[in-house]
């Protein structure tokens, strides 16, 4: 499993989000490079950003999801097209997951375990 993993949950039908494109990225020079793009799976999870021989750094670390496409699959549509979460991670030795609780009209986020 990824040093860095996340999952989403659409809180509007109480369920997992699959099919969420999500973009893992760490800034280095003030430009963001992306590590690693999963899709969510049927669970809502996206556990593999990141192979697992990657050697995490500190530093400040961004997963965008693109959640527009998410809800015009379902007949509808979302005030936030795309959600970032920037994250900063100062202990590299740790496991990282950052979720997110999604609807059409708002989201919210934590650090997971």
């Amino acid at each position: 499993m990824s040093a860095i993993t996340t999952h989403v949950l659409d809180t509007s039908a109480g369920k997992p989000a699959a099919g969420i494109r999500v973009d893992l990225s760490m800034t280095e020079n003030g430009s963001w490079t992306n590590l690693g793009t999963e899709t969510t799976d049927g669970d809502g999870r996206a556990k593999h950003l990141l192979s697992d021989d990657h050697k995490l750094a500190p530093g400040t670390y961004k997963l965008t999801f693109e959640t527009r496409e998410y809800f015009r699959a379902r007949g509808g549509d979302s005030f936030f097209p795309r959600v970032d979460i920037i994250f900063s991670i100062q202990d590299s030795s740790q496991h990282f997951h950052v979720p997110l609780l999604l609807s059409p009209y708002s989201y919210s986020t934590y650090r997971g375990s």
